[in-house]
């Protein structure tokens, strides 16, 4: 195998090609200090105490929603903290990846977990407008506005130092943001049951904050689904990335092309080059590695370059072998 790492480590026998840099061998670079997301949690679940007690008090849907949003967010800090934790471990002989994937299937537990709290919000937003019930407008408005202040707190604590950011850690700025964004929803109905008299206003604010929630559950399970479904990373065309590895000097064909995420900000791409005989095999792989990496901004790459007389046979083998699976 010929392997070229970000150091040009040197070549073996095999027809292979890496190019990655070593940050991707150990614990993950890109992770927001722990401290912000224990201290942010910490905030979170205390003040998700007060606004239920006050939403039960104050016979507001908005506040409990606001609440069981907030609980949501408490398990997204907690699972990214989590998944921090582990994601850190270096690989081993069993995951020779490490533990990198454990902060996309936090992200997907979170996605999970919003959904729930949006068809439990719906249910109880659907009985309110039905049966509205009357609401304790001041005590709504202190506590929503007592909460977006919260909210906004621990968004700034986890927004602190754009570049320590990762999939996981953004998922939970994501529940907070939308928090905020409940949290206003919840003044915006205080102060219509205050000046109109209105309580049915409260069920819309439930209705509001579900569809807050049901958003950003989607947007977090569509997104962590593509990674463990190995799609190709965002802002990789697979033509764009075909003609870039035809125009290399050398490069006759190219099949068994993929591109894939293993983790948030480790992509990967894998390809077979058949040789024009111009060049050789080492050197050729070499090239294509370095144009996927500096084009494409992808550093993990596999190139297996193979001679034109074996490519036929490769290809007649590799059909019979999807025919067999077929």
């Amino acid at each position: 195998m010929a392997a070229e790492h970000a150091h040009h480590s040197g070549s073996h026998a095999h027809g292979h090609h890496h190019h990655h840099g070593h940050h991707h061998h150990g614990p993950s670079t890109g992770t927001a200090p722990e401290g912000r997301l224990v201290a942010a949690l910490a905030l979170t679940v205390g003040f998700m105490a007060v606004e239920a007690i006050a939403g039960w008090l104050a016979h507001s849907l908005a506040l409990i929603s606001d609440a069981g949003h907030m609980f949501a967010d408490a398990g997204a800090l907690a699972l990214a903290l989590m998944a921090q934790r582990v994601a850190s471990r270096p690989r081993t002989l069993v995951r020779t990846y490490g533990y990198r994937r454990a902060e996309t299937l936090a992200a997907l537990g979170n996605g999970v977990a919003l959904g729930l709290t949006a068809i439990w919000v719906i249910k109880e937003a659907i009985e309110r407008w039905s049966a509205p019930s009357a609401v304790d407008a001041p005590a709504v408005l202190v506590v929503a506005a007592l909460g977006l202040a919260v909210n906004l707190g621990a968004a700034w604590l986890l927004s602190r130092g754009q570049q320590g950011h990762n999939a996981n850690t953004r998922a939970a700025l994501a529940h907070v943001a939308s928090d905020a964004l409940g949290s206003v929803s919840a003044m915006i109905a205080a102060m219509v049951v205050l000046v109109f008299g209105w309580n049915r206003a409260d069920a819309v604010a439930g209705f509001v904050i579900s569809g807050l929630i049901l958003w950003g559950a989607f947007r977090l399970v569509a997104q962590t689904v593509s990674v463990l479904m190995e799609s190709v990373p965002a802002g990789v065309e697979m033509a764009d990335l075909e003609r870039t590895i035809l125009a290399t000097p050398g490069v006759k064909e190219v099949h068994d092309l993929h591109a894939w995420t293993i983790s948030d900000g480790f992509d990967a791409v894998t390809a077979h080059v058949v040789l024009d005989g111009t060049k050789h095999g080492t050197d050729v792989a070499a090239d294509v590695g370095e144009r996927i990496r500096r084009e494409h901004h992808v550093s993990h790459v596999t190139v297996q370059p193979e001679a034109p007389h074996l490519a036929p046979a490769l290809h007649s083998a590799e059909k019979l072998l999807r025919k067999r699976k077929a």
